[in-house]
């Protein structure tokens, strides 16, 4: 089994085989090609002058809250729509379990008689919508109109 070799590496062949052939030519040129990082990290670029400062990612938490849930989806699915028209990433509505407030009180204001009770109940439902990379003005923008009875929280959540 002999070797015919030159001085480039493209002529490197055997003569039982040409497949071996491509095999070792194709292992010679990644052994000269190859760029060893050690690193788990990316390689730090040369620094050609002041380069400007990263932007500062930001989450923003839209919560919401009503008793109508009609008015709270209809809300929800109008910022999703305007978020998507301009290209922004959009996590949510995400439901939060409804908050059921209860009131039991007697009928008669004198106490005597049958006892009958009178029992209300309001749900108050939330919704939570996380917009990331988004500026303050797109904010108002899709947070301009709300639904009549549909409170909105604002939290802006900086990642470093």
């Amino acid at each position: 089994q002999t070797y015919c070799t030159t001085t480039s590496h493209f002529s490197l062949c055997r003569k039982k085989s040409e497949s071996e052939a491509v095999y070792i030519f194709y292992q010679v040129f990644l052994l000269l090609h190859k760029k060893s990082i050690m690193s788990a990290y990316a390689p730090k670029k040369d620094i050609q002058g002041e380069e400007a400062p990263a932007p500062e990612l930001h989450i923003i938490r839209v919560k919401l809250t009503s008793r109508n849930v009609k008015a709270i989806e209809k809300v929800c699915s109008t910022i999703k729509d305007k978020c998507l028209k301009k290209n922004i990433k959009v996590k949510g509505p995400v439901r939060i379990p409804t908050k059921k407030l209860r009131i039991v009180t007697r009928k008669s204001p004198s106490g005597e008689g049958t006892n009958t009770w009178d029992k209300f109940e309001m749900r108050i439902h939330k919704r939570l919508i996380d917009l990331h990379g988004v500026s303050s003005e797109d904010v108002q923008n899709i947070a301009d109109k709300l639904e009549e009875g549909v409170d909105a929280e604002v939290n802006v959540i900086s990642l470093k």
